[in-house]
């Protein structure tokens, strides 16, 4: 059967609802068996690299409180030097 046999038969109504009924089908279908796998597996892998940045940034913290002690002991010991140098003269 061709679509004129069809619309003729049948009317455009009926015809144009098959489908469409037939569109959602595969659209529905596409999305339920493709779509939706790559959904969940992308999101697992967001949630690693979520994981992933928040370690970092944890070891920027450490690294900045590491590099800010170092800064004021270098600070401390320069004073006093400085200290001990103003004394002897």
């Amino acid at each position: 059967m061709d679509i004129a046999q069809l619309l003729s038969e049948y009317g455009f109504p009926i015809v144009a609802t098959v489908g469409l009924l037939y569109m959602i089908y595969y659209i529905w279908n596409f999305v339920t068996k493709k779509i939706k796998p790559r959904l969940s597996e992308t999101n697992s892998i967001v949630v690693d690299l979520i994981d992933r940045i928040r370690l970092l940034d944890n070891d920027i913290i450490r690294l900045q409180q590491k590099l800010d002690t170092v800064i004021e002991m270098r600070e401390r010991l320069e004073d006093e030097q400085k200290k001990k140098s103003n004394k002897k003269t």
